[in-house]
């Protein structure tokens, strides 16, 4: 049950969601092991010419770059997942977007479960009716 968004360089017609998303997709679900079902993303742009990176844009640098932040179950995934997540990932977005400036970050947050949920039960809650069953 993870939401993930992703903020790109480009535009949609540049970048299509839909490359995006199966990237997104495929490592959540093969390395993470989340649900594909209950697996949501945002996909936003943001163009080269707006996007700065220590006070030059990715377009006068010739780069490209993106902020990819997840939130996971905290206690779900061990560092050894989520270190090869970051590195799928990375790869994966560097061959669609092209030559990355280093500075593109992914961020996975561990969030507690009872501090955040989906259809209007935080994950401590379920965790708690799955035992009970």
């Amino acid at each position: 049950m993870p939401i993930l968004n992703i903020t790109v360089s480009g535009t949609p017609e540049q970048v299509p969601a839909k490359k995006v998303t199966s990237i997104l997709m495929k490592h959540t679900g093969e390395i993470l092991h989340k649900a594909p079902a209950l697996t949501a993303i945002a996909v936003h742009y943001t163009p080269r010419e707006q996007w700065f990176v220590g006070g030059a844009s990715l377009a006068e640098l010739g780069k490209a770059s993106f902020f990819f932040d997840i939130k996971v179950t905290d206690e779900t995934n061990t560092a050894n997942e989520k270190s090869a997540y970051i590195a799928a990932v990375y790869k994966d977005l560097q061959e669609l977007l092209g030559e990355l400036h280093e500075v593109s970050y992914i961020h996975i947050d561990d969030a507690r479960p009872a501090a955040w949920g989906w259809g209007g039960l935080t994950q401590q809650f379920r965790a708690v009716q799955k035992m009970l069953m």
